[in-house]
């Protein structure tokens, strides 16, 4: 007999053995207690069925965030080398990569609970406790901006909680719609005007030049080189106006270096045209300004404390922050653990600047 139908054999064998009545008569197994089954039944439904009693809020979730999760997905759900971001990504779904994660794709908070009570801690799943998965799950809606820092998240709550792309997902009617179209005979020729190339990018130079960025770290490991500036080049009018002659003195190459460092702040942060409050406050006009005073923010007891003594954004400030946030304003709710280069401190700083009101 071959190999093919001995497996075949094999497998049809198995499956009737399997069967609740020879299983039964060949003595064979038992059948699932009640406990077992629910053992398994772990499935949560959008609509709160098989969700079980618990809570959870947003500063334990932070907590238990750090423990098990932050290792593969960032301490803010930013994703962590090849590991997923959990937020962001909002508005990228037509992009040409868009960024799929709780914010931007997930339709439900269901599915997010159930997942990560079913497979989460990745190695040790099903570990977690019920109000461990309640107060990661609500600190995951804080780092998506859905909800406030002091929230707490319920079996009770649950349900009111909508994700923003709730509305994204539709019944298929492919069968409807798409099916008829796919049964028309197919073009075989002639069937789209030639398609010739008109310009190249080389021709009407839209590529743009950017420096190369050099960051020295205390272990004297660097990352690139920053491009020399011409100084000449970087020097304001002489009547300018004060802001004009602000922004010229900051050096090009600084800002360009500040601003690829920005993309570990901008999951929490946003700065320049449009900006708004997310995580954390927008950040234009913050260097030279006093602390926790971005309209509409609500600052933790700490920041807002520090603003009231009278902290100011001044450059000193801001790079003693930047290093150790928690050094500088214990308590404060800023979970980054800082940017230990002195050269990528300054270079977000200048970034910053560039900035204003």
């Amino acid at each position: 007999m071959s190999k093919c139908r001995k497996l075949l054999a094999g497998t049809a064998l198995l499956t009737l053995i399997a069967s609740p009545v020879l299983a039964e008569s060949l003595g064979i197994g038992r059948l699932a207690l009640p406990e077992e089954i629910a053992a398994w039944d772990v499935a949560v439904m959008p609509d709160g069925r098989g969700l079980p009693e618990g809570r959870g809020n947003v500063l334990d979730g932070e907590d238990y965030w750090i423990d098990y999760c932050a290792v593969c997905h960032g301490d803010f759900a930013e994703g962590a080398g090849a590991w997923p971001a959990i937020v962001g990504g909002r508005g990228s779904l037509t992009a040409e990569r868009p960024l799929k994660t709780v914010e931007s794709y997930w339709p439900y908070l269901s599915t997010v609970w159930d997942y990560i009570n079913r497979s989460m801690p990745f190695g040790a799943a099903q570990t977690l406790e019920t109000d461990e998965v309640y107060a990661i799950t609500a600190y995951i809606l804080y780092s998506a901006g859905l909800v406030d820092d002091d929230f707490e998240l319920s079996h009770e709550n649950f349900t009111e909680i909508r994700l923003p792309n709730e509305g994204g997902f539709y019944l298929d009617d492919r069968a409807e719609v798409e099916w008829p179209i796919f049964q028309q005979e197919p073009c075989m020729s002639d069937c789209s005007a030639p398609v010739s190339i008109s310009a190249r990018a080389t021709d009407i130079d839209v590529t743009p030049e950017f420096p190369v960025i050099r960051f020295t770290y205390s272990d004297g490991s660097t990352s690139a080189v920053v491009e020399e500036v011409d100084e000449a080049s970087a020097a304001p009018e002489a009547d300018a106006p004060a802001e004009e002659v602000q922004m010229a003195s900051l050096d090009p190459a600084l800002v360009a270096a500040g601003e690829a460092a920005w993309r570990q702040c901008r999951t929490c942060h946003q700065i320049g045209d449009g900006a708004r409050n997310g995580t954390g406050p927008q950040l234009n006009g913050i260097v030279g300004a006093n602390a926790a005073q971005v309209d509409g923010f609500r600052y933790s007891p700490a920041l807002t404390e520090a603003g009231e003594a009278g902290l100011v954004w001044t450059d000193e400030a801001l790079d003693a922050f930047l290093e150790n946030p928690a050094g500088k304003i214990p308590r404060n709710r800023m979970s980054f653990r800082g940017v230990r280069s002195a050269d990528e401190r300054a270079a977000l700083i200048a970034y910053l600047a560039s900035h204003s009101d």
